[in-house]
């Protein structure tokens, strides 16, 4: 099937070409008719699967520019909002329309001016709730919304200000969920804010090409098997996951030590950090990405050959979206977890949810090195510490920052629904 004949114009498709895009994703052609036709649906589809220019191509067909902000996407994080908007922007020079990427840690001052003369908005949901209540976002002629990845926004406790910029908008509006995971209070959001919606489930194609594997072995010995792992492997992108934060430089450092080009991503690092260590990655300066779950939310990375799980997420969505960073757009991938005793219970859960697609490896014979991890608030034998403020210790991985109060009198962390999301993931 061709684009043409799920109702995208000649211009738009031709554009497509010249990015040597000339078929629809399953998801693309079963979600943009629907999304043409006016109506409001909940996607289920994997990482990967094309999303992105699900809801991006009829938002460019039917947006009109300079008519102020039409189309609202809400995203988890800095590095979605940004990849989304330079999609917009690849393809809306026919139309002059204006997409811009709204989010924390950056001058609020340059988004506002960009907003008087923006179309598309794409945005975390602290920072536009934070010009909302500033009164320098205007959502009164909004027509489409998107909520990209919004499970993980759910997963970071973000439901109360989702809930509040949804009331801002008006209730006309047509609304389209994306998530990897539909879970119960996903539907929940849908039977509040969506109307009778369509409701459409993709697997993308390319997990089949997602090779699944784990080793068991004691915890003190994880780093010594990841570096014989990662030299035994054909390692040419690996996106590295731990739970601590702090620990993602120290395990970079010890691989980096032992010949493996390795650099960290974490909250603790302020945004020309991220952006320098995430384009770094991508330009091949290093061949390993050690990331936290939260500070890794939204990173999409092409060409990505390897996810290891160092440690195990404490969920079964976090795995999920962990291992979606790679097989992607038809491209082979393999996801190996490095499983220690304490871990067999979270095991037993991916293994029961993945059944014959885990296979569990025989472990090799591997050189036991000398790591030293007290330089980094490690403790030996691999194993972080867990000393520190733990209540909003990964604030900083969320994909925003808000402001001291939020105006209405509450934390502006949301500290009493969120500080128990927040700690299950300890990073």
């Amino acid at each position: 099937m061709k684009f043409e004949e799920i109702g995208i114009g000649s211009q738009l498709t031709e554009h497509l070409k010249k990015h040597k895009i000339e078929q629809p994703t399953q998801i693309q052609e079963k979600g943009i008719p629907i999304f043409l036709s006016g109506k409001d649906f909940i996607a289920r589809s994997d990482t990967g699967s094309g999303k992105t220019l699900c809801f991006a191509l009829p938002i460019l067909e039917k947006i009109e520019a300079n008519r102020g902000v039409q189309s609202l996407i809400i995203v988890p994080t800095r590095e979605l909002a940004k990849q989304i908007c330079l999609e917009f922007q690849k393809f809306s020079h026919f139309k002059n329309v204006r997409a811009i990427a709204i989010y924390g840690g950056t001058s609020m001052g340059a988004q506002i001016n960009a907003l008087g003369r923006a179309d598309i908005v794409v945005g975390t949901p602290g920072r536009l709730l934070d010009l909302l209540e500033r009164r320098a976002l205007n959502l009164s002629k909004v027509n489409v919304v998107v909520l990209d990845e919004a499970d993980r926004m759910l997963d970071m406790g973000f439901i109360r200000d989702i809930e509040d910029i949804l009331k801002a908008t008006p209730p006309s509006r047509q609304t389209m969920f994306f998530s990897a995971t539909v879970p119960e209070e996903i539907m929940r959001l849908g039977r509040k804010f969506l109307r009778n919606p369509v409701s459409v489930s993709i697997v993308a194609e390319q997990k089949r090409l997602l090779e699944q594997a784990y080793y068991t072995l004691p915890r003190h010995e994880k780093i010594s098997y990841l570096v014989h792992s990662l030299k035994k492997e054909d390692v040419k992108m690996a996106l590295v996951f731990c739970k601590m934060k702090h620990f993602t430089r120290t395990l970079a450092r010890a691989l980096h030590e032992q010949g493996i080009k390795a650099t960290s991503l974490n909250g603790n690092m302020s945004q020309s950090q991220r952006e320098r260590s995430i384009q770094d990655f991508k330009d091949g300066r290093f061949s390993v990405l050690v990331a936290t779950d939260v500070a890794a939310r939204g990173l999409h990375i092409d060409n990505l050959t390897h996810v290891y799980n160092f440690e195990l997420p404490m969920d079964l969505d976090s795995y999920t979206h962990r291992v979606g960073r790679t097989a992607r757009a038809g491209n082979e991938g393999k996801a190996i977890s490095l499983v220690s005793e304490d871990e067999y219970n979270m095991l037993q859960r991916i293994v029961g949810l993945y059944r014959d697609k885990m296979k569990r490896l025989e472990k090799e014979e591997f050189a036991k090195l000398q790591v030293n991890l007290k330089q980094s608030g490690g403790s030996g034998g691999g194993r972080p510490s867990f000393g520190g403020n733990r209540r909003f210790g990964n604030r900083r991985d969320n994909a925003d920052h808000r402001s001291s109060r939020d105006g209405r009198g509450r934390s502006n962390d949301r500290g009493d629904d969120r500080a128990s999301r927040f700690a299950k993931y300890n990073s």
